[in-house]
């Protein structure tokens, strides 16, 4: 499976799985939540925090109609584009925040001015939503700066992934893929985490979950199951203003997936011999097996029959198991049934 090299990050091939933070819309037009949720996300265990940079003119018209009629202040979708705005000046803050927070600066471009505006500040990285899979003017500006797309495939078909995955490669850049559906919040049985692994096998470039459930747990699914990337909406708390807090993850569950994926790593990373771990055991082994033990209190020279053997803990004496072997033989000494039966109490 080919890598892609985000930043100084690798991505696939085994590397940790990379997890973007997507702010998204959350900071509902305010530079200075912008900059909280980037505190809060280094703090929570992320690799990358992501944006959504409109351009309300560049993208949009009068015509969009909202997807939720959510606002409380906008007229129309138009007006809460460009409330959403942020000045080239804001966007190179952020960007520097989330450096000095080892945080790798990703946003969404959803217009060519955005592209560009973007890759004035060095953007490591494109992500394509799942609207834009056919928006060929984003792509073709994206892939002339040379970094890697990484594509949503929330609303295509397979024949859709398969044509736009073959034109990414077509412009001569890197590719990854997000399994993801476009429905929010998404139930269970919609986050198809069978789709990563046959995206994985079609396309043998690196995969992963973008999850709107608001739950850990897809996201965890998915890291066991070894994707290579994991976005997740994020939010200070669920009762937050605006469409996409039910779909995110406090910062609370977000820290859960970083120490998921670290856990898992781990366990990757050390298969286990079960012989050492036997060997390993064997203090407890005696303990927990069984040996032979007297029934019953019984008179040297009783001949010994198998009712009057039983198993009983410890297994540090005569293994249970060698029943058989006892059986007709005769007591050298008297026994009783809180003790084992020992090899010199039988001739």
């Amino acid at each position: 499976m080919s890598t892609i090299r985000i930043g100084d990050r690798v991505v696939g091939g085994g590397a940790p799985a990379l997890l973007i933070a997507e702010v998204g819309q959350a900071h509902d037009g305010s530079l200075g939540t912008g900059h909280a949720f980037i505190d809060a996300a280094a703090a929570a265990g992320a690799d990358a925090i992501k944006f959504q940079t409109h351009i309300a003119a560049a993208e949009s018209t009068l015509d969009e109609e909202f997807r939720v009629k959510f606002s409380k202040q906008d007229a129309t979708r138009y007006d809460y584009w460009r409330r959403m705005e942020f000045t080239p000046e804001q966007w190179a803050g952020l960007a520097d925040h989330a450096a000095e927070k080892s945080l790798i600066f990703l946003s969404s471009a959803f217009s060519v001015a955005a592209v560009e505006l973007l890759h004035a500040l060095g953007h490591p990285a494109w992500k394509i939503g799942s609207g834009e899979y056919k928006s060929q003017d984003l792509m073709a500006a994206m892939a002339a700066t040379g970094k890697p797309i990484l594509l949503s495939t929330g609303m295509s078909r397979w024949a859709e992934i398969a044509d736009s995955a073959a034109g990414i490669r077509g412009l001569g850049v890197d590719l990854a893929l997000f399994q993801c559906t476009s429905r929010y919040p998404t139930p269970f049985d919609h986050v198809g985490l069978n789709v990563i692994d046959k995206l994985r096998a079609d396309h043998a470039c690196p995969v992963g979950l973008s999850d709107h459930s608001g739950s850990p747990f897809p996201a965890l699914a998915a890291l066991a199951r070894g994707a290579d990337m994991i976005e997740v909406h994020i939010t200070f708390d669920k009762g937050m203003f605006g469409p996409d807090a039910p779909a995110s993850l406090t910062f609370g569950e977000f820290r859960q997936v970083a120490e998921g994926r670290a856990a898992f790593a781990e366990m990757d990373a050390h298969p286990v011999d079960k012989d050492v771990v036997a060997d390993e055991l064997e203090t407890m082994r005696g303990l927990f097996t069984k040996s032979l033990a007297p029934s019953q209190a019984l008179s040297k020279g009783t001949v010994l029959t198998a009712h009057m053997l039983t198993a009983k803990k410890p297994g540090t004496g005569i293994p249970a198991t060698r029943l058989e072997d006892f059986v007709g033989r005769t007591l050298a000494n008297d026994v009783q049934p809180d003790r084992l039966l020992r090899v010199e109490d039988v001739n």
